[in-house]
This record gives C-alpha cells, sequence and structure tokens, in this order.
C-alpha cells in the first residue's frame, strides 16, 4: 500500500525499492491529493507496475483507476458499489474490496469481487478508521465463506505474515512495514519470503 500520507521519505524511491524487492501488487491510497495530483503519480504507477509485472490498484476512485490505466481498484463499504465499479471500470478490472462483516463478504462475492481484504488483523496506525483488531480467526473464517483471493492487511510485518497466510490468505497488504523501513527493499523481500514460504 502506498500512501504519500504516511511516506516521510523519497515516495518514488521506496516504490522503487519495493519493486525490486518482489512485491506482486501495489495500491495507492491518496485520500489529501488533489485528483490532478493523484491521477499524475496514478499514471507514472501504472506505468512502472506494468513494466515490472506487478498488479497496479487504486483506493476507492474508479474514475482515476479507469483514467490512469490501472489495473483495478480497492473499495469499501461507503465506496461506490461493486457492481455500479464493474459497469464504469468493464470486464477486466480487478476489483477488491474490504468488507465489515460476514454478511458484506458474501454480498461481495455474488457482486462479483475479485478479492476481498480482510482486517485490520492486528491493529494499524496508517488507518485512522480501520477499526478493531479482527484476528486470525476472521481471515480463516472469511476465507472458507467467500471461495475468492483473501488477503490480510493490518499490522503486518515479517514476523506475523505466515502466520495470516496460515490461517487462510493468499497474500498480505502492507503499508508501513515497507513504506516506514529505512530498507523498503529489504522489507519487502523478507515478507515476500515469509508469504511464499508458507504458499
Amino acid at each position: 500500500m502506498a500512501d504519500p500520507d504516511h511516506t516521510a521519505t523519497d515516495f518514488e524511491a521506496i516504490i522503487a525499492g519495493a519493486v525490486r524487492g518482489g512485491i506482486t501488487a501495489l495500491q495507492l491510497r491518496a485520500k489529501t491529493w488533489s485528483d490532478r495530483e493523484t491521477l499524475a503519480v496514478a499514471t507514472w504507477l501504472a506505468q512502472t507496475c506494468r513494466d515490472a509485472g506487478v498488479l497496479f490498484l487504486i483506493n476507492d476512485r474508479v474514475d482515476l483507476a479507469v483514467a490512469s490505466a490501472a489495473d483495478g481498484v480497492h473499495l469499501g463499504v461507503d465506496d461506490v458499489p461493486i457492481d455500479v465499479a464493474r459497469q464504469l471500470g468493464g470486464p477486466d478490472l480487478v476489483i477488491g474490496y474490504s468488507p465489515e462483516t460476514d454478511e458484506q463478504t458474501a454480498a461481495a462475492v455474488a457482486r462479483g469481487a475479485n478479492y476481498l481484504g480482510v482486517g485490520p488483523v492486528f491493529g494499524t496506525a496508517t488507518k485512522d478508521d480501520a477499526g478493531p483488531p479482527v484476528g486470525l480467526e476472521t481471515i480463516t473464517r472469511r476465507a472458507s465463506l467467500a471461495g475468492i483471493p483473501i488477503i490480510g492487511i493490518g499490522g503486518i510485518t515479517a514476523t506475523n505474515a505466515r502466520s495470516v497466510v496460515a490461517a487462510g490468505a493468499v497474500g498480505v497488504a502492507v503499508a508501513s512495514a515497507i513504506t516506514g523501513a529505512t530498507d523498503p527493499e529489504g522489507a519487502a523481500r523478507a515478507i515476500r519470503a515469509e508469504v511464499d514460504g508458507h504458499l
């Protein structure tokens, strides 16, 4: 997760390091940027990720995902509904969704979400409205309910990433574990190794 509001150092250098470290997907979350700023950076990120074979998604904004040629969008319960996002983005747009309940999990699958982000697994300081930790048991339950890929998010580091995958997630989403690291490339590589080690 690339969030410029939680990146104290060179944003482009952190992205480059994360890509070299083996990330498989990148999500841009730019809550305080203008649409023009977000579109400019998203367009650059879309090309950077495409060149590296990394999936690129934009948080919340279907319009900016389409305009920047991103691979997909990640939605929350207060964002554009999944079926509307599908109409706007077309059949190839990857749509992720963060359900807050088991009922929302089932509804998201029925409406055509491609994957679910579940968390915060361990709690997080990079998303003010994330709520209390849901724990590994929620990962397991929702993975069973969903039948589509589950990504664990929230408080995940190289020391606990493997437990999230062991609980049923196919991967993990991190922010500060890479963007706040003194060596983003090394941090990404360590987390990737833990996930791959279980999968």
